[in-house]
């Protein structure tokens, strides 16, 4: 019975760690981290 019980908690436990992936992968990020410039608003500048 224990070793039941056990084993449901891990398989539980798996499907909250791959349910987590799966929507953090498809959640919109905040930013990139990188230099590409993604975040940056160029509206208020003037071309030359």
């Amino acid at each position: 019975m224990v070793q039941s019980i056990i084993i449901a908690l891990l398989f539980a436990s798996a499907l909250f760690y791959v349910g987590r992936l799966i929507y953090r992968s498809f959640t919109a990020k905040k930013g990139c981290g990188s230099n590409c410039k993604c975040g940056v608003d160029f509206s208020n500048i003037k071309p030359e």
